[in-house]
């Protein structure tokens, strides 16, 4: 009779500590051993020459493929300038994190393969780890991942050598986040220099008067302008206006304090299109609240390549004053475009 209570016990703790049991898939993960090529691709393979689009100049790209069945997907990037190379960190959408150094030849080294140490839930489904935007302090390589099923902000700190995402130090759900969608909550994020933090939904639209006297859902996105650390401050709701059918994917700083955006569309099966705007650091007049930002709109994208498909998976980092960063996802591989931006 004795045994009977104790394989109860046991089905019991082992049903609780391993959700997938009961159902749930487990997240794909990344293995241990750092698998990854890289081959330079060109912008228009039927016009080898071809550098130049819309107002971006092309300076090189690079397609990462690996065999491991969990590569790909990667939501955000990472770009810090380290002595003569530049380390990049990739982090998907499940949770997955690329490591590795660039230098002028586009030849990654170092490369290595991680998780997230720490975030939202218990780790086990994809929904616990559905980051999708990431931005750091240069300067510390503290790191801030929004996550969009569970609408929150995780802080994580770097490790003794540098390398980001390296331990869990907090998470925060925002009050004016958690009526964002699930899958349309902080697509895009970044930290200031002067230390406050703008976050854009994908899809959260404000409400809105409509012409009849009732309430609708306007055109534009929410965001929340942060003073400070997500963790510790509170945000202040704003609405920014994407071009018309558009949705706001990343976001990132220009040298002299503006906002470039990068906006996708998308359209079956597998075409996408991008806008650039940029909001001007001049009247932003962050300090009232419900601001309705009515921005120029500055580039309209589309890809020689479908692969490329320019900012496809829908982010950006700036390197320089004129040098972004873009990456797009398809499938098991990546595609590391660099641009210079005339603007």
């Amino acid at each position: 009779m004795r045994r009977i209570p104790t394989l109860l016990f046991v089905l019991a703790s082992v049903h609780l500590l391993v959700p997938g049991w009961s159902g749930t898939s487990r997240l794909p993960l990344l293995g241990a051993a750092a698998d990854m090529t890289a081959t330079r691709v060109r912008i228009d393979p039927a016009d080898p020459s071809r550098r130049r689009l819309g107002g971006l100049t092309y300076l090189g790209g690079v397609v990462l493929r690996s065999r491991d069945s969990a590569f790909g997907g990667y939501s955000s990037i990472a770009v810090r300038r380290r002595a003569s190379r530049t380390q990049v960190t990739l982090l998907s959408d499940g949770g997955n994190i690329v490591r590795f150094h660039m230098g002028d030849d586009w030849r990654p080294a170092g490369i290595g393969f991680a998780a997230l140490p720490g975030g939202p839930g218990q780790g086990w489904s994809k929904r616990d780890r559905d980051s999708e935007s990431l931005t750091i302090d240069a300067a510390t390589g503290t790191a801030w991942v929004g996550f969009e099923y569970w609408n929150a902000v995780g802080r994580y700190a770097a490790g003794a050598d540098g390398t980001l995402l390296a331990r869990f130090e907090g998470m925060v759900r925002p009050r004016a986040m958690r009526e964002w969608p699930d899958n349309g909550g902080p697509e895009s994020m970044v930290r200031l220099r002067d230390g406050r933090f703008v976050v854009l939904s994908e899809t959260a639209r404000p409400r809105v008067r409509t012409s009849a006297g009732g309430v609708g859902r306007g055109t534009g996105r929410r965001g929340l302008l942060f003073a400070g650390d997500p963790l510790t401050a509170r945000g202040v709701g704003f609405t920014y206006v994407p071009p018309v059918g558009f949705s706001p994917v990343d976001v990132a700083e220009l040298p002299d304090g503006r906002l470039i955006v990068l906006n996708r569309a998308f359209a079956a099966p597998f075409a996408f299109s991008n806008a650039v705007t940029v909001i001007e650091s001049g009247g932003l007049g962050w300090s009232r609240l419900g601001l309705r930002l009515v921005l120029g709109q500055v580039l309209r994208l589309r890809s020689a390549r479908t692969d490329l498909g320019v900012w496809g998976g829908g982010v950006l980092r700036l390197r320089s004053a004129r040098t972004v960063w873009g990456w797009s996802r398809f499938s098991r591989g990546t595609s590391g475009p660099r641009w210079r931006w005339g603007g």
